[in-house]
């Protein structure tokens, strides 16, 4: 059974790209199966910094071939400027060894401007989106209005013809919405160049996985976002358009949950959240800003794909115990633990209260959210810098007895710690 899957527990940004990176480097396939370039995966090799939107992250390494799935949204314009992007550092991407699902959707030029006209129209109830369309465009796909990418593979007028009724369709949506309607054709003449850039890359990627994993191929399934922002799961509606969890790589991948014998989560050793919503365990103040750092430096708290600052806290447990019932997970991987050096001492949401009842588990509105105050345990910090640390008996007694305390809150091992940005900055037990 040759499939492991890779999950954000948290709200996103838990560093499931480098994870991604790691485990690449034993397996034959990484496939990314939801969501767009409102993802930003950052891997830090050998002193270069490589920061990924669309692409799997496995296109680092050079046995692996890497697979768009079914599951996503993709700007194919802004996709051929990533490739070429990672082209001219070095990192060769072919049709041999990328492959973009038929079934996937495009997002055109109309969804970014519906994106942008619907949170401005929001106001100050605005969800927080990176404005790059995904939402209109997993709208249109459900609404079975969307465009697919194997419709690149048509004759370029007729593919032209259809982007541009497509475009057409969305005119009026803007004009009420205050925005000015496009120029449709040549919103549409803009994508042809990627379209035919794109077209040897296409192809049917779930009969593709099939027979590899019948040929006993290794299989990466990398996501984007994380489980607290799952169209289902999340604190709806802050949350993405996608399913970000365990169940949403199956379907965005068109893949059985027998060949399935690993599912691993990612969270950081603390919180943080991008956009809006309620966030229980969210800090002000100098602890706040000595958890998201400067923005000096990739690894501070600061969106890849947006650049907004990071809104940070104290580990929610609370919100990872559920990730982890809501996944199924077989362990943990707690990432940036090197940020919590120098605390004096550490706080750990167990429960909540809301209007004076203690809760387990989060509640489902979000005005329950917005009212629950977070109920902590206090554990020991530590001072030593941990940044060399490879095997677990180096780390200090505090940091093991906090990485020992999440494992028992959420009922599964931590087997992996991250405690710096590089590859090889890695604890395993």
């Amino acid at each position: 059974m040759p499939i492991s899957i890779i999950i954000g527990a948290q709200w996103g940004d838990e560093g499931k790209g480098r994870v991604v990176d790691w485990l690449a480097s034993s397996a034959d396939i990484v496939a990314r199966y939801a969501g767009g370039d409102n993802a930003g995966h950052t891997v830090a090799l050998e002193g270069e910094v490589y920061k990924l939107h669309l692409l799997p992250s496995g296109v680092l390494h050079d046995q692996v071939i890497s697979v768009m799935g079914n599951g996503m949204v993709i700007n194919p314009v802004n996709l051929v400027r990533e490739i070429k992007a990672l082209r001219a550092m070095g990192i060769e991407i072919t049709p041999q060894n990328l492959i973009i699902s038929s079934r996937a959707h495009i997002i055109t030029p109309a969804h970014i401007a519906l994106d942008a006209a619907t949170e401005s129209a929001l106001g100050d109830a605005k969800i927080g989106t990176t404005l790059r369309g995904i939402g209109p465009a997993y709208l249109d796909k459900s609404g079975r209005a969307g465009i697919r990418t194997g419709d690149m593979l048509l004759d370029v007028e007729v593919f032209a013809e259809r982007l541009i009724s497509a475009i057409e369709a969305t005119q009026d949506s803007l004009r009420q919405q205050g925005m000015e309607a496009l120029d449709a054709r040549a919103a549409a003449m803009s994508y042809l160049e990627a379209v035919d850039f794109l077209r040897g890359f296409i192809q049917d990627a779930s009969i593709y996985l099939h027979e590899a994993l019948t040929d006993g191929a290794r299989v990466v399934c990398e996501g984007a976002q994380g489980t607290l922002l799952d169209i289902d799961h999340g604190s709806y509606p802050f949350v993405t358009s996608s399913s970000p969890t365990a169940g949403g790589a199956l379907t965005g991948l068109g893949v059985g949950p027998l060949r399935v014998d690993r599912v691993l989560g990612v969270a950081k050793a603390f919180s943080t959240r991008v956009g809006g919503g309620p966030m229980p365990t969210e800090l002000e103040g100098e602890v706040a800003k000595r958890l998201r750092g400067s923005g000096e430096n990739f690894w501070d708290e600061f969106g890849t794909t947006t650049g907004r600052p990071r809104r940070c806290g104290w580990l929610d447990g609370v919100m990872l115990r559920y990730a982890t019932m809501v996944n199924g997970f077989s362990e943990l991987m707690l990432t940036k633990m090197d940020i919590l050096s120098g605390f004096d001492e550490l706080k750990l949401a167990t429960a909540y209260e809301i209007d004076g009842l203690r809760s387990d588990h989060p509640p489902v509105t979000n005005e329950q959210l917005e009212r629950a105050t977070a109920l902590y345990e206090t554990l020991p910090g530590w001072t030593e810098d941990i940044s060399g640390c490879r095997t677990f008996a180096q780390l200090p007694t505090a940091a093991q007895h906090y990485v020992q305390r999440v494992s028992a809150l959420c009922g599964v091992p931590i087997n992996m710690i991250s405690v710096g940005p590089e590859r090889d900055q890695l604890v395993q037990r």
